[in-house]
């Protein structure tokens, strides 16, 4: 048994990993990082570089600058203010020499500026802008009751609401945190009244916003850079080629114009590249916008999800049943493999994706580790109860017609178990169902994606495309169990089936 498992632990990473001899440019969780990057993919390939791929969604800077850090991804854009409060921890403003000195040590290099700022600012309706005589960040403080909904990274970082709320002096009553772009229909609709902004973004003007003056220079430059590893040297020098072409090129006006077009235009952050790359590079051919092959995508998305959950959920049988026997055996094994696995359960999802990317890095790898140690719970402890609830009477007969320990626990305790071992692998399955659309973040694939890219959107087409399939999804698996059950649980233990 313990054999099984340790071979399905290593076929879960050998089915995770990575190819060799690729190029892997990666891009946070918005539009702006998206198309940025896609334009570096693009250009890599038009200058000859081999295999490339482009890992979009990949989180917050914490999930990139890891996957950068561990060789899952080779470059990705990042902006000087970020390198500065969150990689590097500096508390004054350094040159970009330093930068690179600093980042040499990890095996990293950084481009010149990209070519445009793009800064944190706050905002405010038009409406409350008039009503509050708000022009300037210090001005906020005059009105502590109005409502801040923030974005969770500018929340957690000193050069964000921490530090702005010690210059400034602010004694803000009600601030919450909130999804960037969620922020802009909570703001339109009245639900807060001001929220941080990047100042490129193309819901400024669409909105009306009014961008408060940072009238005590709280914020620094937020110049967008390439940051990527400095092996590409040997390794790929074409792709180095590729990052200084697409250096110093785009100002404040493109991008602002290629994130419209992605936010409030409805094209594809592929397509704005692409005319991200017309309007910079001199004979640079648009390639034909590819028609939306909707179906084909949620069945793709569909499949890595079920692969996802079936991979992880398997390991988690083979070891969380074993585990749950043993955890009968006494009561020191039973009450530390339980907390064990409790305390594994109470970890964020997002710190454990985070804290496993150094070790296995993006894509599928973490991914099954994370929920296949979310799986173990339920199994376990739903072993255990099965095991340790059987009638004392049955016990003791298994034990006085002779019956060796092991033929005991496979013949007798096991199956009187089951009923109570397949609801744990049931609630597993179900949970994994959702809990697997985060795998989106670090570049895992599955229906997460479509969510995400909505959600960043605005799209309900979009989430609807994930969300719908993944509702689906465990509902099916819930049937299958079903239809387990005759197979795995004795019929005098079933549950007896309603009529309705």
């Amino acid at each position: 048994m313990r054999s099984h498992a340790l071979l399905a632990v290593l076929g879960l990473l050998l089915v995770a990993a990575p190819a060799a001899g690729r190029v892997t440019v990666g891009s946070k969780a918005f539009p702006e990082s998206w198309i940025l990057s896609e334009s570096l993919a693009e250009e890599m390939r038009a200058l000859g570089v081999g295999e490339i791929e482009h890992r979009s969604n990949l989180g917050g800077t914490e999930i990139v600058y890891q996957a950068l850090r561990s060789g899952s991804v080779d470059a990705y854009p990042e902006y000087t203010g970020t390198i500065l409060e969150v990689i590097l921890h500096v508390p004054r403003p350094i040159a970009l020499a330093e930068m690179r000195t600093a980042l040499a040590k990890e095996g990293l290099g950084v481009s010149e500026p990209i070519g445009f700022n793009d800064s944190y600012a706050l905002a405010v309706t038009r409406a409350v802008h008039e009503r509050y005589a708000l022009r300037t960040i210090s001005d906020l403080g005059r009105h502590p009751e109005l409502k801040l909904g923030l974005t969770h990274e500018f929340m957690g970082r000193s050069d964000g609401y921490p530090g702005l709320a010690g210059h400034y002096g602010l004694r803000m009553k009600h601030v919450l945190g909130i999804q960037h772009e969620l922020a802009y229909t909570a703001l339109a609709s009245g639900r807060i009244d001001v929220t941080d902004i990047y100042t490129t973004d193309a819901q400024i003007e669409r909105l009306g916003l009014y961008v408060l003056e940072d009238d005590r220079g709280f914020f620094p430059r937020y110049d967008a850079v390439w940051l990527y590893r400095l092996d590409l040297t040997t390794r790929e020098p074409r792709a180095l080629e590729a990052i200084r072409v697409l250096t110093g090129k785009v100002d404040e006006a493109r991008m602002i114009r290629a994130n419209a077009r992605v936010v409030l235009g409805g094209q594809t952050f592929r397509q704005s590249a692409d005319s991200l790359l017309t309007e910079v590079l001199e004979g640079v051919p648009s390639r034909k916008p590819a028609q939306a092959d909707v179906a084909g995508s949620i069945l793709r998305n569909t499949g890595q999800h079920l692969k996802l959950v079936v991979l992880s959920l398997l390991v988690a049988v083979l070891i969380g049943v074993p585990l749950g026997v043993i955890a009968t055996r006494s009561p020191l094994f039973g009450s530390a493999i339980l907390s064990l696995t409790g305390l594994l359960q109470t970890i964020p999802s997002l710190a454990l994706l985070a804290l496993l990317i150094p070790l296995f890095g993006i894509g599928i790898a973490p991914a099954l580790i994370a929920l296949f140690l979310y799986s173990l719970l339920p199994i376990v402890r739903n072993t255990y109860v099965g095991l340790t609830t059987i009638p004392i009477p049955l016990a003791e007969a298994a034990e006085a017609i002779g019956l060796s320990p092991r033929a005991q626990l496979f013949r007798v305790r096991l199956p009187m178990a089951s009923p109570a071992i397949m609801a744990g692998i049931k609630t597993s399955a179900v949970i994994n169902v959702g809990t697997a659309t985060l795998a989106a973040l670090i570049g895992a694939g599955g229906l997460g994606e479509p969510i995400l890219s909505g959600i960043q959107l605005r799209q309900n087409s979009l989430i609807l495309q994930g969300a719908i399939p993944a509702a689906a999804l465990a509902v099916l698996v819930q049937r299958a169990f079903d239809l387990i059950d005759l197979v795995a649980v004795p019929k005098g233990l079933r549950l007896p089936r309603s009529k309705g």
